[in-house]
């Protein structure tokens, strides 16, 4: 079930909502919180049913090893066969739903076997609450975590607004506010913040980030190549519209979140006004970041390290990361380009060199646009071909007043997908973020007008809405 739908805007989120707010009132918290954990599945189920039991199993057989892991803390073997028993179930499923046929072909064209690939499909969300919950037995492993109820750590893991595409919470950050009393009764100032953000989210996915998906796979998955300027209109198309499709979508999460009294983290920053790709992935996907950060990067750099130990963890960090997004070369590729990038920033970083600001963001961007492609691509030979079109300047040296005519085309032939990359543009660069508008957020009568007029004019189109691009990973 996709947020920026009628099914969801109209039907579920008002039972739900409703249903658990008369639980609080005339049952109980219990109540209401099982309520809130069965609608969760209830959403979950709606993608594909087939995975409820695979999510539900995962969520008892992690609770029951959290349990053990407290119970026989500071003994000397057993919590470390609990952890290694987790990591492998989580892991595990992991690796055989998203990695398993990845492996088997790169074992056939090495080995030269006859492994026949498995018709596997993805469950959703698998990597993100995945990751949530290898987070806090590894927490829990060390000591760092407080102790929940069964009911408690199943709303942390279900809880249906940062199910399937995150933002990735803390265990104790997210209980905090499960047990508070505030979250048991109607918080109008919250409903009216929660209003805003879904608004705010709804029409960045629908109004802006929709149009630019269809018009940049139309290049990658049916041209394949194009002329210079197709194929640099479809890298800025992807490249803000993947911007727009996943803060919206955190956008609608946090507002979902309001809407029960639990604050998500923030997961999104302004990446695109970076000055270096540091500073690039401490914006983007922010959660996660900090997990790879957390679990990857800080077990093999300590502060004190030399250069050549940071360097590593970038690159094992973000190779990771490249796999993590997808079972594919090219995913490892674009985690060893950006691995290389966030080195230099940090090297820079060290030695205390800094460019202007204009030269440094103009410098990050264009290497966004440049690394955007081995993402998207079907391929590496599909990425090297789009690079061959991007950076061919012959056709212009050969006849500039007709390379300008054929830009005049593109443009004119795809005016409205031009404007939109425009405005994302201006709104990326120079507007406030989401977090930036609310920081100090006074409900008045404008806010109203604005999030209704945005919403209107999303439920006008939200027939031909996509879903998310991050529901692949």
């Amino acid at each position: 079930m996709i947020f920026s739908s009628y099914t969801f805007i109209f039907a579920f989120l008002p039972i739900v909502f409703t249903a658990y707010f008369l639980l609080q009132r005339f049952a109980g918290d219990r109540p209401a919180k099982i309520w809130l954990v069965a609608a969760s599945l209830f959403f979950y189920a709606w993608g594909n049913i087939l995975f409820l039991p695979l999510l539900a199993g995962t969520v008892v057989f992690n609770y029951f090893i959290v349990s053990l892991l407290r119970k026989n803390r500071g003994r000397p073997v057993l919590p470390k066969m609990l952890l290694a028993l987790s990591v492998l179930e989580n892991l595990g499923l992991l690796f055989y739903f998203k990695y398993l046929n990845f492996f088997l072909s790169n074992v056939n064209y090495v080995f030269g076997t006859g492994y026949i690939l498995r018709d596997i499909v993805l469950p959703i969300g698998i990597s993100f609450y995945t990751f949530q919950i290898l987070a806090h037995v590894i927490d829990t492993y060390r000591g760092e975590s407080e102790d929940s109820t069964f009911l408690e750590f199943a709303v942390f893991v279900t809880f249906f607004p940062q199910l399937i595409v995150g933002p990735i919470v803390r265990h104790d950050y997210m209980i905090g506010q499960i047990r508070s009393e505030s979250a048991r009764r109607i918080d109008t100032s919250n409903i009216i913040k929660g209003i805003m953000y879904f608004s705010i989210g709804c029409a960045k996915k629908i109004l802006i980030a929709d149009p630019l998906i269809s018009h940049a796979q139309h290049f990658y998955n049916v041209m394949g190549n194009g002329n210079f300027f197709e194929a640099w209109g479809a890298v800025f198309a992807y490249t803000f519209a993947y911007y727009f499709d996943f803060s919206g979508y955190i956008d609608m999460a946090l507002g979902l979140g309001m809407f029960f009294n639990i604050k998500l983290p923030d997961n999104f920053d302004s990446p695109y006004k970076a000055r270096n790709f540091a500073d690039f992935w401490r914006r983007w996907n922010i959660t996660v970041s900090n997990f790879f950060y957390d679990y990857i990067f800080r077990r093999i750099f300590r502060f004190g390290d030399g250069v050549l130990k940071l360097v590593l963890a970038t690159m094992a960090t973000f190779i990771v990361s490249g796999l993590w997004h997808g079972a594919s070369w090219h995913y490892v590729f674009w985690g060893v380009a950006n691995g290389i990038l966030v080195s230099i920033a940090n090297i820079m970083t060290l030695r205390r060199k800094k460019l202007p600001f204009p030269l440094a963001w103009a410098l990050t961007f264009f290497f966004v646009l440049v690394t955007r492609v081995l993402f998207d691509a079907n391929g590496m030979t599909q990425a090297f071909n789009i690079y061959r079109t991007m950076f061919d300047i012959r056709p212009a040296l050969a006849g500039f007043s007709d390379f300008m005519r054929l830009g005049l085309d593109y443009v004119r032939e795809n005016l409205h997908e031009t404007i939109l990359v425009v405005a994302g543009a201006c709104i990326c660069f120079f507007a406030p973020n989401t977090r930036e508008m609310f920081s100090e957020f006074r409900p008045r009568w404008y806010h109203a007008v604005f999030a209704g007029a945005l919403f209107t004019v999303s439920l006008f189109f939200m027939g031909r809405v996509s879903s998310f691009l991050y529901f692949q990973f």
